[in-house]
């Protein structure tokens, strides 16, 4: 195992925003015979609507609870062939500025939907949650879940492997931004925060019902075979400093219309992955 080196200072892109000023105006309140208008109420927003419905069981709980009660709610899903998984990145990961492309999850390099497939410059599917780490395959279910499914460069994929996530190593020629030694990887900063959500909803997910193994991160790195993926505490850290843009929220959504018909948590509550671990 190669040793990590220090972790460097967050290199999260800056981000501009205008600023508008608004300037209150006291209203003047006149007696009058006239009743006033009753106040048309705002519309609930899509998160809102959400929690009363499709988050119902899970909100107030934290813990174990909360855990049980989301495994409960996003079980409840379409399951994909492997090869239905290709036509559904297409959908998923669509560059917004290009819709002939797709983003790749590692370079964040727009590039055809036509090429994918497995030669060094295609695209292929790559299993964030390593699918050796429980020996799941590509089988129906954690093998085809499509909310930890991503396109990457082929070559890039094949160098992150089935390393756990961690921060260390040297950069990546092919992909400036991820760092990679023996025994971990660590992605660009804009999708830290994906990956770290995307490992945490599997570990929600899959919890060794459907014959399948009880996935859960831990915090450690070379896990191997085991059905457990790290670190955790770096994963936690992710989370928190690159919270959900607009690209994993569209994502999470064409997931829930088109195709799974269920959500990660944690893109829309990303304050739950500290409600469930401490």
């Amino acid at each position: 195992m190669s040793a990590h080196r220090s972790h460097r200072p967050w290199r999260r892109p800056l981000l501009s925003a205008a600023a508008i000023a608004a300037i209150a105006v006291p209203s003047v309140a006149f007696a009058t015979d006239t009743p006033a208008p009753t106040s048309t109420p705002s519309p609930r927003s899509a998160q809102q609507t959400l929690d009363d419905t499709y988050y119902k069981d899970a909100i107030g709980k934290t813990g174990p609870e909360l855990k049980g009660a989301l495994h409960t709610i996003i079980s409840k899903q379409t399951k994909l062939s492997y090869d239905e998984v290709w036509d559904a990145l297409k959908a998923t990961d669509e560059d917004p500025d290009n819709p002939a492309n797709v983003i790749l999850l590692y370079t964040g390099r727009s590039q055809s939907k036509t090429t994918n497939g497995g030669g060094e410059d295609d695209w292929n599917r790559e299993h964030v949650w390593a699918k050796s780490h429980g020996d799941f395959g590509t089988a129906t279910g954690p093998g085809t879940d499509i909310h930890h499914l991503r396109p990457t460069d082929v070559s890039v994929n094949s160098t992150r492997g089935s390393k756990d996530f961690d921060n260390g190593g040297e950069e990546l020629a092919e992909a400036p931004g991820n760092y990679t030694d023996d025994d971990s990887y660590e992605p660009r900063d804009a999708v830290k925060g994906d990956v770290a959500r995307m490992i945490l909803y599997m570990a929600v997910r899959y919890d060794g019902e459907d014959g399948f193994a009880d996935l859960e991160p831990n915090d450690q790195v070379d896990n191997g075979s085991a059905p457990a993926i790290g670190r955790l505490s770096v994963l936690k850290q992710w989370s928190n400093d690159d919270p959900p843009d607009a690209f994993e929220k569209r994502r999470n959504q064409v997931i829930f219309d088109q195709f799974q018909h269920n959500r990660n948590p944690f893109i829309d509550h990303p304050e739950w992955v500290g409600d469930i671990w401490k």
